[in-house]
């Protein structure tokens, strides 16, 4: 098969839909010789910060002199972006050629993430890859990527989302997310919600499990626009980190202190490299900037609070307008979303990703008129981002948001780059 032709065969297995539960993807990796078994892996779960925290912390591992994976999802334009080694995205090729031995191997109704998890594996085994950090997918407790041994856990801020499959309460989410946590093995926390916290406390002492919480055992905070990092057993002061955001200082945090006590299981980090690390993380995307006339930014914020982080970073960015091009997913709470964003805005252009679950942008920008501003229903993606920088003056900053999915199809656009519209 060629590369399309894999792709179009991996995409159509959304068809089996979200199937949580870890035998389909063990038989699988049994099948092709437990890939798994030659590298060391991390688990990378929560609602928000996930991909920020997963990259910050492969490029750290990367820094100290390791061969290091990363799998993360969804992909903003290119299936590749989910599987990298030191940075580098898989190749076309060896996707096509993975693809073959992983499907060939599979057990009926194996779903897409597990078929793409079992991929990263088997390239990271290939690759000579040491240590991987992999980013969960909706879940955590039943999420393919649980099926890794993981020697350390890193817990992102825990908030509602995908409560139809995860529970309808942040505690009942968090039960779900910090059942990706080993016996024994440490658990790095971001600040979560009391309950969560509770949740998460609870279950890293039945586990035996040393926790490791921002805001008590490390820390960081900004100084003028660089950070502070009081760490567990270093302080860092003056870093100038590359992820953009106030909120990004708890990613950052959290990957910091994971890099620390990845010491303790035969991945030392020199200290001398963790500030250089800091700075050269990137994480397309979030808080993305383009320049021109006018400024554009990208970001995926896509629940309430990731929303909510948004609208407290836009305080950091000069701009004298405020133009919002936004479209979200059927399935998502508009309010928790809207809320934050909206008024800001001095327009509202709504959009619709080119995919089935993606709300009708006439949908959209009824609920966003209910916040007083003016609201045009744009319709495709491409045609609100024009609308957009016609209506923006150079002082003005244009914002399109509301999804990864809305992200991924914008930065294609402004890159002139294909973009595969599948990226569950």
């Amino acid at each position: 098969m060629t590369y399309a032709e894999t792709l179009t065969h991996i995409f159509a297995l959304g068809r089996f839909g979200i199937k949580p539960g870890l035998e389909r993807i063990s038989l699988l990796l049994e099948a092709l010789g437990n890939p798994q078994h030659a590298f060391a892996a991390l688990h990378v779960v929560g609602t928000n910060g996930k991909g920020s925290t997963a990259s910050q912390l492969s490029t750290l591992l990367a820094s100290g002199g390791y061969r290091t994976g990363l799998f993360t999802s969804p992909h903003l334009i290119s299936f590749t972006e989910r599987i990298r080694v030191n940075g580098a995205e898989i190749a076309e090729e060896d996707v096509v050629r993975l693809a073959g031995r992983v499907l060939a191997a599979a057990p009926p109704e194996t779903t897409f993430f597990e078929i793409v998890t079992a991929l990263a594996a088997l390239h990271f085994a290939e690759a000579g890859v040491e240590i991987a950090v992999f980013e969960a997918g909706m879940g955590g407790r039943l999420d393919a990527t649980n099926v890794f041994d993981g020697v350390l856990g890193i817990i992102t801020p825990v908030s509602l989302d995908h409560t139809d499959y995860l529970g309808g309460s942040i505690a009942e989410i968090a039960r779900e997310k910090v059942g990706i946590c080993k016996p024994g093995r440490p658990i790095v926390s971001a600040q979560q919600a009391p309950e969560a916290a509770q949740l998460i406390e609870a279950q890293a002492a039945a586990l035996s499990a040393p926790l490791y919480r921002l805001g008590e055992e490390f820390d960081a905070w900004w100084e003028g626009g660089n950070l502070s990092y009081r760490g567990i057993g270093m302080r860092l002061d003056a870093l100038s980190p590359g992820l953009a955001g106030a909120y990004q200082s708890g990613n950052i945090a959290c990957a910091l202190a994971a890099a620390e006590l990845l010491a303790g299981v035969g991945f030392p980090v020199p200290a001398r490299a963790f500030p250089g690390a800091v700075a050269e993380a990137r994480w397309p995307g979030r808080l993305e900037l383009f320049e021109g006339t006018p400024r554009l930014i990208l970001d995926g914020a896509h629940n309430p609070a990731g929303a909510r982080a948004l609208a407290e970073a836009l305080g950091g960015i000069p701009y004298q307008r405020l133009f919002l091009v936004i479209g979200v997913m059927g399935d998502k709470e508009l309010s928790g979303i809207l809320g934050p964003l909206v008024p800001l805005a001095e327009r509202v252009f709504t959009v619709s990703p080119d995919l089935e679950r993606a709300l009708p942008a006439e949908a959209l920008a009824a609920s966003c008129a209910e916040y007083g501003v003016p609201v045009e229903a744009a319709g495709p993606v491409r045609r609100g981002i024009e609308l957009a920088r016609a209506a923006a003056g150079p002082d003005d900053l244009i914002l399109v948001c509301g999804s990864l999915f809305t992200v991924g199809e914008a930065r294609g656009i402004l890159l002139s780059r294909d973009f595969h519209l599948f990226r569950g």
